[in-house]
């Protein structure tokens, strides 16, 4: 009698590449369902499969990155799946939140939003560093996406309507998409997720800026995460501003898992006749 039959090495390998673009495709998935969801008027659960898609985002690099099983293909499908996912879904939102009753034209700023996005992810393919970095430059697009996305459920809390409910919101959208459309292009360093320890300070400060986001997340998502997204927004144009901290020549973090360049004729010198590993995440994971 023949006992059990394991999965093969190489098939669990197989098995195990798969994972992180599942964590995309599902991404993708939720980008798609907030779109069916906002166009039937369900506004509130279309803002927060966003952001779903955006912990998604940020788990797919890390899959990768923990299991050695990043791919040029994982790359470019994370690109394309986040152009939908937090370009063309967050701006079809606010379209049907703020844009879709008022002038004729005013379309326009979800198409610039849109295409600001899929311009700075094709950048950032293209400007895939060596090594992991300590900053994004350029807003991260899932950033820019979520912050949109989770304006619609702070609307719907107590602070929002006792005391901002007064101000001109449609031009401060509009706005905001501008700004948005700007700095994802732009040169202006963002930080990524803050490192993790318990032998430092800065991994201490780390933890506690991790646990202070998951609590107040967890406990007051609706007010907490539309605040958090202007605040990031507005640290790298201050850091910019005031300190000259613009990038010229600086590479952007890695998007999801090591990537293997094999030897070809069209490489560059350095790189012809070798194999150049690419490490993933910037400390992130993810994709900008």
């Amino acid at each position: 009698m023949r006992g059990p039959r394991f999965p093969r090495p190489a098939s669990m390998r197989r098995v195990v590449v798969v994972v992180p673009s599942l964590f995309t495709l599902f991404n993708l998935f939720f980008g798609i369902w907030s779109m069916v969801l906002a166009s039937r008027g369900e506004l509130y659960r279309a803002s927060w499969y966003i952001f779903f898609a955006g912990i998604l985002d940020a788990l797919d690099g890390r899959v990768a990155r923990l299991s050695n099983t990043g791919s040029r293909f994982g790359a470019e499908l994370d690109s394309l799946v986040d152009v939908v996912s937090f370009g063309v879904a967050p701006a079809f939102l606010i379209y049907m939140l703020v844009f879709s009753n008022a002038g004729q034209a005013e379309w326009i700023f979800c198409f610039f939003y849109v295409m600001a996005a899929a311009i700075r992810l094709a950048r950032f393919n293209l400007t895939q560093a060596g090594t992991p970095k300590k900053a994004f430059i350029g807003f991260p697009s899932p950033a820019a996406g979520m912050t949109l996305a989770t304006y619609y459920p702070f609307t719907q809390t107590a602070v929002y309507q006792n005391a901002l409910r007064g101000l001109p919101w449609h031009h401060l959208l509009q706005f905001l998409m501008i700004i948005l459309t700007i700095l994802m292009v732009s040169q202006v360093r963002y930080a990524t997720v803050p490192r993790v320890g318990f032998r430092s300070v800065r991994g201490l400060l780390g933890l506690a800026t991790i646990l202070f986001t998951l609590i107040f997340g967890i406990l007051e998502h609706d007010v907490f995460f539309f605040p958090l997204g202007i605040a990031y927004m507005s640290y790298g144009v201050l850091r910019a501003a005031l300190l000259g901290l613009l990038s010229d020549d600086d590479e952007e973090a890695d998007i999801a898992g090591p990537i293997v360049i094999t030897d070809g004729p069209s490489l560059p010198p350095p790189y012809r006749g070798e194999e150049r590993r690419i490490s993933p995440g910037g400390g992130g994971g993810g994709s900008a």
